[in-house]
């Protein structure tokens, strides 16, 4: 009975952390993306909301000029996810926030914002800045 109870507890704990670490899992592959420079792949990969807001060409366009000049991804650490059901100018869902300490080639130290928003049980980029 002890082990069945120790099994049911770790099984809802997974269940517990499971969206953190699929938003995060799921950031973290999208920024591949644009650490390998396929922008029109991020787009694709990004939120309806997100591709409503801005064309593929147009995105590709400015995240290219935004990234390409920092050189090649050195470190990313993630600092902080946070999880919100409401954030300014977008629709009420599921969010996470998630805030990473970066390193480029030609940029020592970044950060970078990336908000991901579940979508039809999906975590999908929905907003990124980089500073």
């Amino acid at each position: 009975m002890k082990i069945f109870a120790a099994v049911a507890a770790l099984t809802l704990l997974a269940l517990a952390a499971a969206p953190e670490s699929q938003a995060q899992a799921k950031g973290e592959a999208w920024l591949t993306l644009l650490d390998n420079a396929k922008y029109g792949e991020s787009w694709s990969e990004s939120s309806s909301l997100f591709r409503s807001h801005v064309d593929q060409q147009k995105w590709s366009q400015m995240v290219g000029a935004v990234r390409g000049p920092l050189g090649a991804k050195i470190s990313r650490k993630l600092k902080s996810i946070t999880f919100a059901k409401t954030l300014p100018g977008v629709p009420d869902g599921s969010y996470g926030v998630m805030i990473f300490d970066a390193s480029f080639a030609n940029k020592a130290s970044a950060t970078e914002t990336l908000t991901m928003m579940d979508e039809a049980d999906e975590w999908r980029a929905a907003g990124y800045f980089i500073r």
